[in-house]
């Protein structure tokens, strides 16, 4: 571990080691000014800026650090920064049909708005709902959005990548419906070509940007070195900041032959914080001026960037249950040649070199790999040739492995464990993590047991096996009932009655269902939850009836209207179906176009209904309810052929009893 600070410390730590600055940070924040100038510049005057560079360049410092404190003062609205995921306690089955990024995008927009509530709502939607932005003359003033970390676009689930595309044309859309809007897009260098190859929509919406970061040049470094000390009752003597810069830009190679070293132009970020925090604990309480003498007798850079390695390889080893010898001889192998220079290796479709992927992703997050494109390939090698000693010396290695000694895991760090594995794209390890949160799980610990079983309710959920999913939601509603958390009660409760249904009990489905909005009866989106499942289980007139009491209350809330359209278009009215659909027009959600092609087919637009169907099925070819209304669409227009092995096709879910018994009759 890297040492802490030693007892009689003076002063609180100027650098915030291994973790992003935020906005409380920017007192401390040095050696970007120019660049968060520049992205501020960009970011104004383009309708989309993309910033991108490798994995620790300190993107999210910049913008949070830098680049929001820059536009303080500026006549310009500016959100939050978004991220496109979201914690993993809330149960998603309670929010069935939606996009998964445009939820998690703007409840970072709106962090106190309950998700039940965004979940209705496209970008362009949420957007408008704002209203309008005009400065103190009533004149409009742009209106700044971002997105940090955009590279989780392309590293979800498989069943979350028809979601993609249709979330980057409501990207487009909001930017093509108000020209005030600017929005950023912050991504990993790495995926810079995928979002290129996927955002189309995006690029042809206006004048775009790029601006790339790169590692710090000397003059950065030196000034990120001494800077944050200006707060403080230290402060570094003449070439002692240049004596630090001087080490950290030198590797010496120990491969085969004489050893040697050189000298590299630039210095990452995070070693850097990595460095000065270990320098800065290391200080006695009475040190004042910190000299080049005691830098080079104290600034020890190889062991600090090995016990930042030691660190890293013994928590990816432990998350994802492989020894931390092998994961080491792993890198060694793998990542440094005979001659002690770094080698690279192809990333494959599911492993590098033997090792599975969400490793290799885990080792880029934690910043001893980096990924980039060459000729359409990713190729992984080492961070920086300063990691070449420290991972010859890890584990298994020169170095010997530290006694743990550490205390029994928690279930909030086993929690957080399993939801960093998720991230990492491991659905069967993090049900292994979920499974010993909830058997680490204590009885006071009943926050953390509820939201570990509405973790494993959203994993069941994900993989399709609703009888698992619907017994931890229900297990996680009890917890919240002891908790007297009624809001939480009536999500459990929607989410078991959603994988109720799929298992073919719409009876017990609507109970849940029922029980859920009378928890939280002022929630209308679970009342149109309700209504959907009505819906579901054969009775779209009642459906209908219960939308309406919705809209009688908020006539123009846009899930109420969508589901209505739908449930017209099942119904045969046409004209009905679409004046509700044109009201909402959202062209992402596959449903919502499934429903537009049945209407369109309806009434002989025949060309208008095909275009709508095969754009439904981009999105949403296997979901059970886009399948069912295309599949009507298609024999209504003749081809029952293709309708049957639509239908046929459908698996998450599957038809509903209702849905399949008005195919049968029509096929």
């Amino acid at each position: 571990m890297i040492a802490g600070p030693p007892d009689g410390a003076f002063e609180a730590e100027p650098y915030v080691g291994l973790r992003s600055y935020t906005t409380a940070d920017q007192q401390r924040f040095f050696g970007r000014e120019a660049k968060a100038y520049e992205i501020s510049v960009m970011w104004q005057a383009h309708r989309l800026t993309m910033l991108h560079g490798q994995s620790g360049v300190g993107k999210t410092s910049v913008l949070e650090a830098g680049v929001l404190p820059e536009l303080a003062d500026k006549r310009v609205d500016v959100l939050p920064i978004g991220r496109l995921s979201h914690g993993s306690a809330f149960p998603m089955a309670a929010l069935p049909e939606r996009n998964p990024f445009t939820v998690a995008l703007l409840s970072s927009w709106a962090p106190g708005e309950s998700l039940t509530r965004l979940s209705g709502l496209t970008v362009r939607q949420f957007l408008r709902r704002r209203g309008p932005r005009i400065d103190k003359y009533g004149d409009p003033i742009p209106i700044l959005v971002a997105i940090d970390q955009a590279e989780e676009l392309f590293f979800d689930f498989p069943y979350r990548r028809g979601f993609r595309d249709p979330f980057i044309a409501q990207l487009a859309e909001a930017l093509d419906d108000n020209e005030d809007l600017r929005l950023l897009l912050s991504i990993r260098e790495d995926y810079l070509a995928r979002l290129m190859a996927h955002g189309d929509p995006l690029m042809s919406s206006g004048p775009n940007a790029s601006v790339v970061l790169t590692p710090f040049e000397e003059e950065e470094a030196l000034t990120a070195i001494r800077e944050p000390l200006a707060g403080t009752e230290r402060s570094y003597a003449p070439q002692a900041a240049e004596t630090l810069v001087r080490e950290l830009r030198t590797v010496r190679l120990q491969g085969i032959g004489t050893p040697a070293s050189y000298t590299v132009d630039t210095v990452e970020p995070v070693q850097l914080q990595i460095v000065c925090s270990a320098l800065w604990n290391s200080c006695p309480s009475d040190l004042t001026i910190i000299t080049p003498e005691y830098v080079e007798r104290h600034a020890d850079i190889d062991r600090s960037l090995g016990d930042f390695l030691d660190q890293a390889l013994a928590e990816i080893a432990h998350d994802h249950e492989i020894p931390v010898e092998r994961l080491s001889a792993w890198l060694r192998e793998t990542f440094i040649t005979e001659l002690g220079t770094r080698g690279t290796a192809y990333e494959g479709e599911t492993q590098t070199t033997g090792m599975p992927n969400s490793v290799v992703k885990a080792l880029i997050d934690r910043h001893v790999l980096k990924a980039e494109m060459r000729s359409g390939l990713r190729w992984c090698e080492l961070q920086h040739d300063r990691l070449l000693q420290p991972v010859q010396r890890a584990f298994g290695g020169t170095r010997p492995r530290p006694d743990s000694g550490q205390p029994p895991v928690s279930a909030a760090e086993h929690l957080r464990v399993a939801e960093q594995v998720l991230a990492d794209g491991d659905l069967k390890l993090a049900e292994t993590h979920g499974d010993k949160a909830r058997r680490a799980c204590g009885e006071d610990e009943l926050r953390t047991l509820a939201e570990i079983e509405s973790f494993l309710g959203n994993l069941a959920h994900t993989r399709g096996d609703w009888q698992v999913a619907e017994r931890c939601y229900k297990q996680a509603s009890q917890v919240y009932e002891r908790l007297r958390d009624t809001p939480a009660v009536g999500r459990s409760l929607a989410s078991a009655g959603r994988v109720i249904l799929h298992q073919g009990r719409p009876d017990d489905a609507v109970d849940e269902l029922r029980s859920a909005v009378g928890r939280v009866p002022n929630d209308l989106n679970l009342q149109v939850e309700l209504a959907i499942t009505v819906w579901h289980t054969g009775n779209p007139q009642a459906a209908v009836a219960l939308l309406q009491a919705v809209l009688s209350v908020d006539g123009d809330r846009p899930v109420a209207l969508q589901a209505r359209g739908e449930i017209l278009a099942d119904l045969g009215t046409p004209i009905q179906a679409l004046r509700d659909l044109d009201r909402v027009r959202d062209p992402t959600e596959p449903a919502t176009i499934a429903a537009r092609a049945l209407a369109l087919a309806e009434l002989d637009r025949v060309e208008e209904a095909s275009v709508e169907l095969e754009a439904a099925l981009v999105g949403g070819r296997d979901h059970g309810l886009v399948a069912y209304l295309c599949a009507r669409a298609l024999t209504r227009m003749g081809n029952r052929a293709r309708a049957a092995q639509i239908a046929r096709d459908a698996t998450r879910p599957p038809l509903t009893a209702y849905q399949r018994r008005i195919l049968a009759d029509l096929l």
